[in-house]
């Protein structure tokens, strides 16, 4: 991830919509769709509602990564919870435990183009999603390293 990255303390609703915020606006940045912005955007609040409801807080971070021909916004939300029990079947699309839909991980999951977790009992839960576009021609001449220097 790079300095434009952003950390929000997650530790009640109004923190998920700064968190959701950053990362529409990062997108846009970045030169996301409008409705990718809105994918990345629906994620962040699933994970950042799994923070509240089975850990009580965490931070969600949010920034880029990249290479010369794509780019991506990268999700990193972190909390000191009590871990996850069975993650394949937290997984499992309709499984619920904190009175939810269930929408949560496997919600996110499926929104973004990459998703993993890693969980400890007892330790907490870190879940890190991507979600990736190709660079236009103008960006990557743009950022080119400047090769006259």
């Amino acid at each position: 991830m790079a300095d434009e990255d952003v950390t929000v303390l997650i530790a009640t609703d109004a923190d998920i919509v700064v968190a959701r915020g950053e990362g529409r606006a990062l997108a846009g940045r970045l030169g996301f769709s409008r409705t990718d912005a809105t994918l990345i955007a629906t994620a962040i609040s699933e994970i950042g509602r799994n923070i509240l409801v089975h850990a009580g807080a965490g931070e969600v971070r949010v920034g880029r990564a990249g290479d010369d021909h794509r780019v991506a916004i990268v999700v990193v939300a972190r909390d000191e919870g009590p871990g996850i029990h069975d993650v394949k079947r937290a997984l499992e699309e309709g499984y619920a435990t904190g009175g939810g839909l269930g929408l949560g991980l496997p919600g996110s999951r499926r929104l973004m183009d990459e998703f993993d977790i890693e969980t400890k009992l007892g330790h907490g839960t870190t879940v890190t999603m991507s979600k990736w576009r190709e660079r236009d021609r103008h960006a990557v001449v743009r950022d080119a390293p400047d090769r006259d220097g």
